[in-house]
């Protein structure tokens, strides 16, 4: 602070117990009025440049507290209001470790398909290619690439220990407790 103006300086810390005033009166609350303010002193001095001595510093300041305190409400204005935790409890994800895992363990068994069936796979299923587009790219018969996807498809599922639909997406104690919070 010791560049600025020990007047203007003066002037500033005169001001706080106006701001502090008109931020409960916006806020009603003590709290997050004496938040207001701080975000206004440190806007102020970050912007103090933009400041013309010899114009009228309290408006100043109070038009930085104004704007402040309309742009957190037009922002608080689209949050939804969740005290007791009630909305928060209903949203859930599945935990993102678990999908790194399986995706960890899925390109470990891809690798160890014979590389003319990953190829065909990784064309037909993942590039999404038609059986015909993939048979001209490989050059080879569409009855080829269609067996050796086939083939490839059932070693990943055996590789990755896969006997039912209901083993893809979340793992079983994942899908119980899911379950338990809906219920």
């Amino acid at each position: 602070m010791s560049r600025f103006d020990p007047t203007l300086r003066d002037e500033i810390i005169a001001s706080i117990p106006n701001l502090r005033a008109f931020a409960i009166s916006l806020s009603g609350s003590v709290d997050r009025a004496d938040d207001l303010v701080q975000e206004t002193l440190l806007r102020a001095f970050a912007n103090i440049s933009s400041f013309r001595p010899g114009t009228n510093l309290p408006a100043w300041l109070f038009t930085i507290l104004r704007n402040l305190f309309r742009s957190e409400y037009r922002k608080r204005r689209r949050e939804v209001p969740d005290s007791d935790g009630a909305f928060a409890a209903t949203l859930t994800s599945n935990p993102d470790q678990n999908t790194h895992l399986d995706f960890e363990d899925f390109r470990v068994a891809l690798d160890q398909l014979p590389s003319d069936q990953r190829e065909a796979l990784v064309l037909v299923g993942a590039s999404g290619f038609s059986y015909e587009e993939a048979a001209d790219i490989c050059q080879c018969a569409v009855g080829t690439i269609k067996s050796r996807v086939n083939r490839a498809r059932k070693r990943l599922g055996e590789i990755l220990a896969l006997d039912d639909v209901d083993d893809f997406g979340p793992d079983k104690t994942t899908r119980a407790v899911l379950a338990a919070e809906r219920a």
